[in-house]
């Protein structure tokens, strides 16, 4: 068994580990920059550290500061969260070789899904469908001009080490070709210290669709039903919701059932999220997350699940229990969730994102509301970090309840002294386009904000 696990993260995420351990009997230890030297995080684990300075680099994604704060205070086991250290091969690698125990994957399977390019060979052999596209990675724009020769145009130039839309270019004829590969490269490389890319072909008029699974390492797998992250701004998610509205059955099924076969050829341990996008009845893979998403909190509030107390205990050597183990066909949801994403960014002002202390703090509460948040009255929002302050996650008994119990949730939530999302949200559930459901991930790209008597609207662009 884990006898203390060390949280190597910040913020909400790290709050949720620290209360899994809380609640499984586990003392928790949190690292901390200067920064954040009055964070929750630090204030609620049962142990503290410094482990630098503000710039992450210096603290939260310094490997030997945490891998020796773990030994310092005699912490077994590290989780990563997620963002940061969380899919880095090599710290999951030292720690292994410090004998501390790395909740998730093993370093070489992290590896092996972090290259994206590799990660579509690996999901081929395992029989889930990948988009038309390059073998591996594409060297020159020569070759991606070969793919296009061969799948067609349009594409979409993708960094391999990446994510996020960094390192990514669409491409829709052969002409731009040159100068989408050399921008795509040189973003990526400046992004994740790695410029090599891949191609695929671009599909449009698609969704975003992605399975939560877990897996104990010894042939217990589970593959929870979907959830559809489609409401993005350039490629950043902003909402999730489970069930993805109005998605066929089979390819719901299809999508679970291509997960569990992935997971299964890998040997894996822990929770990961596949990841698929969908169009026109077809479904493709197209990476798979080795760690813990943002949004896991929809999954657990239709299935009932504890992803986070699940990850400690399958890193204990449990097997994978909650009457989870079952294949994908039993794992059972009921009713609807959403989470909003509540981040300090003014979207009046193209989205300029907000630093400074939180002069009043309000969540929303009520039945099915649950509010993630590192935040409190007095709290200052640096720039040192990601501008997720909060997330809102309702539950009710189907879509369009869910979408009253938002509205009435975001309306109740209240951040003073600095500019958020919040607004945003609440345009987004007046949408006529999003309430009938099933928005591809050009939803928002293709309507501008309007501020009418305070209010923020969205309106058609054009």
């Amino acid at each position: 068994m884990i006898g203390k696990v060390l949280v190597a993260n910040r913020g909400e995420i790290a709050l949720r580990v620290i209360r899994a351990c809380r609640e499984l009997g586990i003392p928790s230890v949190a690292v901390y920059s200067t920064a954040d030297a009055d964070s929750l995080h630090r204030l609620l684990a049962d142990e503290s550290i410094c482990i630098g300075p503000p710039p992450a680099r210096s603290s939260y994604l310094n490997i030997p500061s945490i891998v020796s704060a773990a030994e310092l205070t005699g912490a077994d086991a590290i989780h990563p969260g997620y963002g940061f250290l969380a899919e880095n091969a090599r710290f999951a690698e030292i720690c292994e070789s410090c004998k501390i125990k790395f909740i998730g994957p093993s370093s070489a399977t992290i590896a092996r899904m972090g290259d994206k390019a590799a990660a579509r060979t690996v999901a081929k052999e395992a029989g889930v469908p990948i988009t038309p596209g390059s073998e591996g990675l594409c060297a020159s724009a020569a070759e991606v001009r070969r793919v296009g020769a061969e799948v067609g145009y349009p594409l979409v130039i993708k960094a391999s080490a990446g994510g996020g839309g960094k390192g990514m270019r669409v491409v829709h004829e052969e002409s731009e070709v040159a100068g989408a590969f050399s921008a795509a490269s040189r973003e990526a490389g400046a992004s994740f210290d790695d410029g090599s890319v891949y191609v695929e072909r671009y599909l449009e008029k698609l969704r975003h669709i992605e399975v939560q699974v877990l897996a104990d390492g010894r042939g217990g797998t589970a593959a929870f039903p979907e959830r559809d992250c489609s409401v993005q701004r350039r490629y950043q998610k902003l909402l999730e919701e489970s069930p993805a509205p109005g998605l066929p059955e089979e390819a719901r099924r299809g999508m679970m059932e291509a997960s569990a076969a992935l997971v299964d050829s890998l040997g894996y341990e822990g929770a990961g999220t596949v990841e698929f996008v969908y169009s026109d009845g077809e479904y493709y893979f197209i990476e798979m997350n080795t760690r813990l998403q943002v949004e896991h909190p929809v999954t657990e509030m239709v299935t009932g699940a504890d992803l986070v107390a699940e990850q400690i205990k399958i890193a204990s050597g449990e097997p994978i229990g909650g009457g989870f183990e079952a294949r994908p066909d039993r794992v059972e949801r009921l009713g609807h969730a959403m989470e909003f994403r509540i981040n300090a960014e003014d979207p009046r002002r193209n989205f300029l994102p907000q630093t400074g202390p939180v002069e009043f703090y309000n969540p929303p509460g009520g039945p099915g509301v649950r509010v993630d948040s590192h935040l409190y009255a007095g709290y200052k929002v640096t720039p040192h970090y990601d501008s997720l302050l909060a997330k809102l996650i309702v539950y009710a008994t189907d879509r369009e309840a869910a979408i009253r119990r938002g509205a009435r949730a975001l309306d109740e939530f209240a951040v003073a002294g600095l500019e958020t999302t919040l607004p945003l949200h609440l345009a987004i559930l007046e949408d006529e386009a999003f309430r009938a459901g099933g928005v591809s991930t050009d939803f928002l790209s293709k309507r501008e904000l309007k501020s009418e008597g305070g209010f923020l609207q969205l309106a058609i662009s054009g």
